[in-house]
């Protein structure tokens, strides 16, 4: 899933981009409060990670600013201030959830985890299809009871496709959820990635899960 960072402190802001990458994000940062206004309009970004108080506009701006947009993209507000009108201000703007700072980083991974299962409306944490499981917790895959090893990029793919189970994802799709700003859409690193989790996920298996829809993109599920 791909994720915008905004946070003016950089150590802070580094830190989660590291650990959000490690966990198999696409992520792009944006240190100051009109440069991630541009980024949250610009892009499809599944979770907003927020900080309220920021150089040039302020979280609760930049909120309200999508809101009435309606941009529906997942917004994690993360805060020094922890009275109790600060997190109800932001929720009634239309944050999904909220952490006060200081905060542990794992905390803050299972909630980003939980806004994108809300957001593709998964209600548990594995996702089935047919002998495959993606569980979104561990971020770990199975095939009839065997664990499959993935990269972090591999997995941030497959995980996609079985949020979108059964229905056509497009490269741009794709392209606009699993990969940073920075990356490069002439490149074929899609095709490579798709070949990728084939031989890992369909290869030594009869039934195959991956398909292509030619012109259109690709199909995580069983053919009817």
């Amino acid at each position: 899933m791909r994720v915008l960072v905004v946070e003016d402190y950089k150590p802070l802001a580094n830190s989660l981009t590291q650990a959000l990458r490690e966990a198999g994000y696409a992520v792009d940062v944006a240190y100051e409060g009109n440069e991630g206004l541009w980024f949250a309009e610009s892009n499809p970004y599944d979770v907003i990670v927020l900080d309220l108080m920021l150089p040039g506009l302020d979280g609760i701006s930049i909120l309200k600013h999508l809101r009435d947009k309606n941009n529906q993209a997942g917004v994690l507000i993360l805060t020094a201030r922890d009275g109790l009108s600060d997190r109800v201000s932001g929720l009634d703007y239309g944050a999904d959830d909220y952490l006060t700072k200081p905060f542990a980083l794992d905390e803050l991974l299972a909630r980003v985890r939980a806004i994108v299962r809300r957001r593709y409306q998964i209600n548990k944490g594995v996702i089935h299809i047919a002998d495959l499981e993606v569980d979104t917790v561990k971020r770990t895959v199975r095939r009839n009871g065997a664990t499959i090893e993935l990269s972090g990029r591999e997995y941030g793919l497959i995980e996609y496709l079985a949020l979108r189970k059964g229905h056509v994802v497009t490269r741009s799709e794709i392209w606009e959820h699993v990969y940073d700003f920075n990356a490069d859409p002439s490149s074929n690193v899609i095709d490579v990635y798709i070949g990728y989790l084939r031989k890992k996920i369909d290869q030594n298996h009869k039934v195959k899960l991956i398909h292509t829809r030619r012109g259109l993109g690709y199909v995580l599920g069983e053919l009817q």
